[in-house]
């Protein structure tokens, strides 16, 4: 029989982890939210193979396992979210981010609870338990959105913050009415409430600042291996979750995202590479998480928070996330109406939301029937929050994630498809192969160390910073809207392969290139291995040696738009020796010329190096 169950188990697990995986690779393919392909998945598979994780982990002792779980799954995720967080995007948006997350936060709570006791006819308990817990929004629904919609750094910054930092807000909110809920009269409340929050406070800011300087000291020390950074971390994490959890309800939250903010701030050691490894186990976490707890989800109970859900869903999204955004930045002059415009049309709720209502409806259930006097109709809404939910969580992530990217475009907080180049090095050849982009309306923006060729740059109108492509300032403050690829071209080829590296979380892999080294055709035991470069540019794989002598002899760069009349063979014909640079077609936007590439269409235009001499 346990090798029946066990089989049962695995097939199950198997189901969960190929239908997530599936979800995020055709939300990337199709761009779409991957939340939404997640809950879709997850719904479906539990309605077609009837089987869900309460068929393995049945009763209320497996409902426990399972909320404590997730509980731990969500502390890792934000964790991972608080590591993002540095304290330099708040020049920027510290205001707007205060606002949101104080001002914002008790506008959408008051509005959600007044409209779910007058409006829905809810117990006053289950509408404050709910207004707290739907202030969230959430990195596991934030990140994947911005990553799809690329707004300003300055957005992306208010927006990241706001999605981490309320996420523990909304849950301690959730606790606090939850005891508001079991107090017998207003004063027992208030001293309850009074008393939780400051212990909540002290556990989780006290417990997170202790560990962060323990860790710091540890690793600064060099007493972790690297081998065991990102497990030791992963240990403390769930370690400070507990502990907290233990003295204070839901104070775990609280003291993980501190946790990582605090580690992402200081400066003794570098912990990048574990958040390269968070960001992986926070999308297999996210992969499985939400697939399994739609997959808990009864057609049943759906069909009876439908209409509720629906009306609730419809007030959120047209009346109280518009209303906190503009309530709570009155009198601002630090983001205009554009921006307040794109933040009221961005709030999707994620797995907080879902983890923290599904804890909380249990805890109702389980006080109605203890506690005397209690309200008899709670546990029948209590069973409904969990449903009620889902169509929120399902509808924002909808909603907003078809409207948000198209409306950033139109008020000018993003680009569609970002295809701009960001040049490391400003030499000679660079600045006439960005003027010639520049001209055409392609963003650039070139990064130097050298004075003379920023200062080249500027006289001929190009955007250029003096910056090394590998400091802090270049990688975490500079504002990169509109580009969407690096061109590594400066004359050191560590260092265009150590840029190549370094950007790979900023733009993906397959757009990251870097001239041609001087090692290009050197044996593979004497070349840098391949895997810590970026994509070679340009087709010939001319090197930097080469682009600039060609710059030198006189080549300038031309476009050319090919025809039926004028083919690509007939460009090669007219033109010798030039060496394509980059093509700009109706359908991917500019892409950089490459070896064994695809041969170029009409309506195509090349951008090329062509010596004035040999010009038609």
């Amino acid at each position: 029989m346990s090798d029946i169950f066990a089989i049962n188990f695995g097939t199950y697990a198997t189901i969960v982890l190929g239908l997530g995986i599936l979800a995020q690779w055709l939300a990337w393919r199709c761009k779409l939210p991957s939340i939404l392909l997640l809950l879709l998945f997850g719904f479906i598979s539990g309605q077609v193979f009837g089987v869900n994780i309460d068929t393995f982990l049945p009763g209320e002792s497996g409902e426990s396992i399972i909320l404590s779980l997730v509980g731990l799954c969500v502390a890792i995720i934000l964790f991972e979210g608080g590591m993002t967080l540095k304290f330099s995007e708040l020049k920027v948006s510290a205001a707007p981010v205060l606002r949101l997350c104080t001002i914002g936060v008790a506008v959408s709570f008051a509005l959600t609870t007044v409209f779910g006791i007058y409006v829905l006819d809810w117990n006053w308990r289950v509408a404050a338990i709910l207004g707290s817990i739907l202030v969230v929004t959430g990195p596991t629904v934030i990140a994947p959105l911005l990553r799809h919609i690329k707004p300003t750094r300055k957005m992306s910054s208010v927006v990241k913050w706001e999605g981490i930092v309320v996420d523990p807000i909304g849950a301690i909110m959730a606790v606090l009415a939850f005891q508001a809920a079991l107090a017998g009269d207003a004063e027992k409340a208030q001293i309850t409430i009074l008393y939780s929050l400051g212990v909540t406070l002290l556990v989780g800011v006290v417990l997170a600042f202790l560990l962060a300087k323990v860790i710091e000291f540890l690793l600064s020390k060099h007493l972790i291996p690297d081998f065991l950074h990102s497990v030791f971390l992963l240990s403390i994490v769930a370690i400070a979750f507990t502990l907290s959890n233990a003295v204070q309800k839901e104070a775990g939250l609280l003291t993980v995202t501190v946790l990582g903010i605090a580690l992402a701030n200081q400066k003794s050691v570098s912990v990048k590479h574990v958040l390269e490894f968070k960001e992986t186990l926070r999308t297999l976490i996210i992969s499985i998480l939400f697939i399994v707890l739609s997959g808990r989800v009864e057609v049943s109970s759906l069909q009876d928070a439908l209409i509720p859900g629906l009306i609730l869903l419809v007030f959120l999204i047209v009346i109280v996330r518009p209303a906190s955004i503009f309530i709570a930045n009155i009198g601002s002059k630090q983001i205009d109406n554009h921006e307040k415009t794109f933040l009221a049309a961005l709030a999707p709720r994620g797995i907080v939301a879902a983890a923290v209502t599904a804890i909380f409806a249990l805890e109702l259930e389980h006080a109605a029937h203890q506690i005397p006097g209690f309200p008899v109709e709670v546990v029948d809404q209590a069973k409904l929050m969990v449903p009620t939910v889902f169509i929120v969580i399902v509808g924002t992530v909808t909603f907003y994630g078809l409207l948000a990217s198209p409306l950033a475009n139109k008020l000018g907080i993003a680009t569609k498809n970002p295809r701009g180049i960001l040049f490391a090095g400003a030499d000679g050849w660079i600045r006439k192969v960005a003027k010639a982009l520049l001209d055409d309306g392609h963003d650039v923006l070139l990064l130097d160390t050298n004075y003379s060729n920023i200062a080249a740059a500027s006289m001929d109108g190009i955007p250029a910073k003096r910056t090394n492509i590998l400091s802090e300032y270049s990688i975490e403050e500079l504002d990169f809207a509109g580009l969407g690829q690096l061109v590594a071209g400066t004359h050191n080829d560590e260092v265009n392969s150590l840029a190549a590296s370094e950007f790979m979380h900023i733009f993906e892999s397959a757009d990251i290139w870097q001239v041609a080294p001087l090692d290009d055709k050197n044996h593979h035991t004497t070349a840098v291995a391949s895997h810590i470069r970026g994509r070679i540019i340009f087709e010939g794989r001319p090197n930097h040696k080469v682009l600039s002598r060609l710059s030198a002899d006189g080549m300038e760069v031309k476009a050319t738009t090919l025809t039926e009349q004028f083919t690509y063979q007939d460009f090669l014909m007219t033109h010798p020796g030039a060496i394509l640079l980059f093509i700009d077609t109706p359908d991917r936007g500019l892409i950089p010329a490459f070896d064994d590439m695809k041969e170029p269409g009409n309506e195509c235009t090349l951008y090329a190096f062509i010596h004035p001499t040999v010009e038609g």
